[in-house]
Order: C-alpha cells, then sequence, then structure tokens
C-alpha cells in the first residue's frame, strides 16, 4: 500500500516585530505586598493609597499627602543624603516618615492616577519631580538635574529629576500621574517619542534625548519648533494622559522672556510654534 508523496514545505518568512503600544496601568490594587507590608489603592478620581506597615520597614513621603492614619503609627522625620546639595538646588532636606505598626493613607490634591513600582535590588528607576507620593525607607533616594529641551526652550536651564534605587532589597515607590497612566516596555533599541511633559518614569537603562523639529507655520510667516523627548530601551517608560510642565522659579521667568502674558509651557510640545 502506498502513500501520497509529502508535499515540500514551504519556508515561512520571518516574524517581523510588533510593536506593541503603551498599555494602561491598573488603576485599583486590592492586595498589594511587599517586604514589611501589604497595601491597596482604590478610587477613580482622586484616588488614595493605603499602606499598613508592620513595624519592620517605614516609609517616607512629602508631610502634605496624608489623608489620614492610625493614632498609634509614629511620624517622624525622613534625612536625605545630600542636604547640602538639595539645599543649593533650593528642593526639601527633610522628608517625613511613618513607622509602624499601624496604617496610614496618601491622596494628592489633584484627580489622577495612583500606581506602585515594585524595585528589586539592583533596580533604578528616574521620576519627574512632584510626581512621587510615597516610598519604602529601605529605597535610596537621590536627584539630579535633567536639561530639558522645554525648559531650554523658555530659557530654563532644566529640571530635576528624582532617582529610586533598591540596593539589597525589594522596595516600592508609589507614584501619582496626571489623567491615566501607561507603560511602554521597549526592546532593546526600540524608540519611542514623547511629549515633554508626557512621561513621569523610566528605568534606568533607558535612554532620553531631546529632539526638536523645525516647522514652517505659514500663519505668521515665520518658524516654530515642535519638540519632544525620545526614549530608547531597553526598559519601561511611563507616559501619562494629562501632562504636566511643573512650574518652577525659571521656567516662569523663560515663559515671561518667550512671550510675555501668555504660558506657553501649557501649549505642550507645540508651544514653541507661536513663540517666534
Amino acid at each position: 500500500m502506498g502513500y501520497p508523496p509529502q508535499q515540500p514545505q514551504q519556508p515561512q518568512p520571518p516574524q517581523q516585530y510588533q510593536p506593541q503600544p503603551p498599555q494602561l496601568l491598573p488603576t485599583n490594587i486590592l492586595d498589594g505586598r511587599a517586604p514589611g507590608l501589604t497595601y491597596r489603592i482604590q478610587g477613580e478620581l482622586t484616588p488614595v493609597l493605603h499602606v499598613w506597615l508592620d513595624g519592620s520597614v517605614p516609609v517616607f513621603f512629602e508631610h502634605h499627602v496624608i489623608l489620614w492614619k492610625n493614632p498609634a503609627l509614629e511620624v517622624g522625620i525622613h534625612q536625605m543624603k545630600g542636604a547640602f546639595k538639595r539645599i543649593i538646588a533650593g528642593m526639601p532636606i527633610f522628608m517625613t516618615e511613618a513607622r509602624g505598626p499601624g496604617e496610614i493613607a496618601f491622596s494628592r490634591d489633584g484627580a489622577g492616577h495612583v500606581f506602585p513600582m515594585h524595585l528589586a535590588p539592583g533596580q533604578a528607576i528616574e521620576v519627574r519631580e512632584h510626581q512621587f507620593l510615597a516610598a519604602t525607607g529601605n529605597l535610596d533616594y537621590g536627584f539630579t538635574r535633567q536639561k530639558g529641551i522645554a525648559n531650554m526652550l523658555f530659557g530654563g536651564t532644566g529640571f530635576f529629576v528624582d532617582r529610586f534605587a533598591a540596593m539589597q532589597y525589594e522596595g516600592v515607590v508609589w507614584l501619582h500621574g496626571y489623567g491615566n497612566v501607561f507603560e511602554k516596555i521597549l526592546a532593546p533599541g526600540e524608540q519611542i517619542d514623547v511629549e515633554p511633559g508626557g512621561w513621569i518614569y523610566r528605568d534606568e537603562s533607558v535612554r532620553m534625548d531631546p529632539m526638536v523639529y523645525g516647522l514652517r507655520t505659514g500663519i505668521f510667516g515665520g518658524a516654530g519648533q515642535l519638540v519632544f523627548n525620545r526614549f530608547t530601551g531597553p526598559g519601561r517608560v511611563g507616559i501619562q494622559s494629562m501632562y504636566m510642565h511643573m512650574p518652577t522659579g525659571e521656567d516662569d521667568q523663560g515663559r515671561s522672556n518667550a512671550n510675555p502674558g501668555v504660558n506657553l509651557g501649557n501649549l505642550g510640545g507645540l508651544g514653541g510654534i507661536f513663540g517666534n
């Protein structure tokens, strides 16, 4: 009994890499866990972070973000490293610290999205200033000054970026984003362009470069500029849907020099189009 001849297999075309768009992060977490604590995040418009501490690991934060706490929970001072540099930069040299056992809750005065970033030993992330909500006391916390293209356009010299790193133990930093927060995971060499006020965090492995595109407006016969931050993987980038240009002294001065009476920063990436 003969068998039908086998058809030769056709070579399959190589599968091309299909980049995935940024994905929405969870907005509610009911059973979050980390060494020394449990937490939950609830609320849609102005979410609240509830943290229960067992007493082995404290959390630190800016004092104005406390919503409520157990009376027995101890609150004190969390001293920051590099105090002299922080004074020169006009940044606070102390944070508030809470130590359990007990429960404490945090929220910001603004609609948005609260979410955790768990860091394993050796991991580090960089975060836009004013968007850190709370962090476990076993994380190393510092800052760097970043020369941002949005600030450069309006006469400023840069902005500050917070850095959180896990050294020997797992830690958590909770962030507050405006609008909703989406995460893009970049493959090695993969890139994404983000409005300068739209990014909220990035892995330390992700490179960020300012990109400026010259535009001819045609309306007033002048030229303008479209501005992005280009992120190159590997690693994660967080993108907030309500992008923010946080006011600083030098930023406000730069905007007033560019066009008195017009807050160009609120125009986001298109702010430079009408600035010339």
